[in-house]
């Protein structure tokens, strides 16, 4: 009986530890924080108080789409495009996992954002979003300005490796999905194609709400 009660113990001191590992607080990741080749040469000595920029984008449905709709959200980003036949059919799918993972909980969302904008129009997002199965009301596909959509890319998200001026040569590609709190700060970076990362991400986006 005393064993069993001393291994009890154990367990729950075990089963404490690991759940306080898990919720270890998320670091707040400003300019500085990252590989200066992923940052905009204008921001390299910036090492506090970053935020994501406010932006004006235009969703599956038509509607403009601003940093209003992710007010006190915490909210998942990529920069994808619909003709791409390689990695972004699989970070799609996973944006799909985290909304429904997420599903009947209103703090989380998804942000993604075309990176061919001229080609992405309304109509071709609309066929997109519902071949996905994106939920208007929880994740918006969006088109918009290229240079603005770029500058998002390397400016406010950290998105890319590439420097460019957002013209008409100019392309990015990236894997990356981008954690965003409710005060529009960075506070991961992850492998939209990996599933370890999902998974990491999920219990990030967790950590976050505790």
């Amino acid at each position: 009986m005393r064993l069993n009660t001393i291994l009890a113990f154990l367990f729950l001191v075990i089963t404490t530890s690991c759940a306080n590992e898990k919720r270890k607080p998320l670091p707040i990741y400003n300019p500085s924080n990252f590989n200066p080749k992923l940052v905009d040469k204008s921001l390299h000595n910036s090492s506090t108080h970053h935020t994501v920029l406010d932006f004006k984008l235009i969703n599956q449905n038509g509607d403009t789409i601003t940093q209003d709709h992710y007010k006190d959200k915490i909210y998942v980003t990529d920069f994808f495009f619909t003709r791409c036949g390689t990695i972004c059919p699989i970070m799609s799918d996973n944006m799909a996992k985290i909304q429904n993972e997420f599903l009947n909980d209103d703090e989380i969302m998804l942000l993604s954002l075309s990176v061919t904008p001229y080609i992405d129009s309304v109509s071709v997002l609309r066929e997109y979003a519902n071949r996905k199965g994106a939920i208007d009301s929880k994740w918006h596909l969006t088109t918009g300005h290229k240079k603005h959509i770029y500058d998002l890319a390397r400016k406010s998200y950290f998105a890319v490796v590439e420097q460019g001026d957002g013209g008409l040569q100019d392309f990015i590609h990236t894997p990356n999905f981008i954690l965003v709190d409710k005060k529009k700060q960075i506070r991961g970076i992850y492998d939209g194609t990996q599933d370890e990362d999902i998974e990491q991400l999920i219990t990030d986006i967790r950590t976050l709400k505790h």
